[in-house]
């Protein structure tokens, strides 16, 4: 045993409140003594939170822009290809425009050679 002595009920009592008490005191005073480092933790962990937030804004305005010159891209791409299209369709139109003249100017040319073989037939039998 470490108290050889008789103890009382109350002897005990105070012995654990004085004990409580060292504690606390000790608690404070270890509180107290940290609290520069702790600051220095805090301000150090704040820095570190910033500058990670920053990186993520940083990448989210590289994905941002890259989607962006995709979009333009594509835009461009799609452009390019209406416009060629536009293009092709045209001059589909105008071979067909074409074609369609030359037809009608075979076809009249066939019509003043046939009126001709007919009036020189009416005229052969006049």
């Amino acid at each position: 045993m470490k108290n050889a002595k008789n103890n009382e009920l109350s002897d005990r009592r105070s012995a654990a409140a004085e004990a409580k008490a060292a504690l606390l005191n000790a608690y404070r005073s270890a509180k107290d003594s940290a609290e520069p480092t702790r600051l220095a933790k805090q301000a150090e962990r704040q820095a570190i939170a910033a500058a990670r937030e920053e990186r993520r804004a940083q990448r989210e305005r590289v994905k941002l822009e890259e989607l962006e010159r995709a979009q333009a891209a594509e835009a461009e791409r799609q452009a390019a290809a209406e416009a060629a299209a536009r293009a092709d369709a045209d001059a589909r139109e105008a071979a067909d425009k074409d074609r369609i003249a030359r037809v009608i100017a075979d076809e009249a040319a066939r019509k003043a050679e046939r009126d001709l073989r007919y009036a020189n037939r009416k005229a052969r039998k006049s």
